[in-house]
């Protein structure tokens, strides 16, 4: 994968991420879908959809990114700590895996509804803005409102798995239910 120029030239190689994600868990943003990585007290220069589009999106009252979507492959990790890296506040991290138990993911999936409601607000703000990255941004809200309501319950039962058991599930194990 080509790595995207982040203000600083093009990145071939990150340093060591415990040099950038330092993110504290609770600084968290509450739209972070569970898993290791979030966003915490980013910076509010917009710039983590241009790098990892598929993955990061912005709250409406600051500007702060959030993780909506986990990275599942090496190169959308690659892109995920991309976006870290070109945070200035170096406010990412990717400790979820210290702080989420199978109540608290449950909880958030409990309380999706309150998620719900904030993307279809900020659909409806953005989508008539003068300002073409929250036009942009639009995309990504309705990204994460159909990734609610398809594969993200199954992303999560597997994560469930994973926090329990400490492995990625096999064809076989039996998923948890949310």
């Amino acid at each position: 994968m080509d790595s995207p120029t982040c203000g600083w030239g093009e990145v071939r190689e990150l340093p060591r991420p415990e040099t950038y994600l330092l993110g504290r868990w609770e600084e968290r943003n509450w739209r972070n879908v569970p898993g290791p990585f979030y966003g915490a007290a980013t910076d509010t220069c917009w710039s983590g959809r241009a790098i990892a589009p598929a993955h990061v999106l912005y709250d409406d009252e600051g500007g702060q990114e959030f993780i909506y979507r986990q990275p599942l492959t090496e190169p959308e990790a690659h892109q995920v700590l991309l976006a870290a890296w070109s945070d200035p506040m170096s406010g990412y991290a990717r400790d979820g895996d210290e702080h989420w138990t199978a109540a608290s993911v449950r909880e958030w999936w409990r309380e999706r509804r309150r998620l719900l409601e904030w993307i279809d607000q900020a659909t409806a703000k953005w989508s008539v803005s003068t300002r073409a990255d929250e036009r942009e941004a639009v995309t990504g809200l309705r990204d994460y409102a159909a990734y609610m309501a398809g594969a993200l319950p199954l992303d999560l039962r597997r994560y469930l798995f994973g926090l329990d058991q400490g492995r990625v599930p096999g064809d076989g194990d039996m998923l948890p239910e949310l």
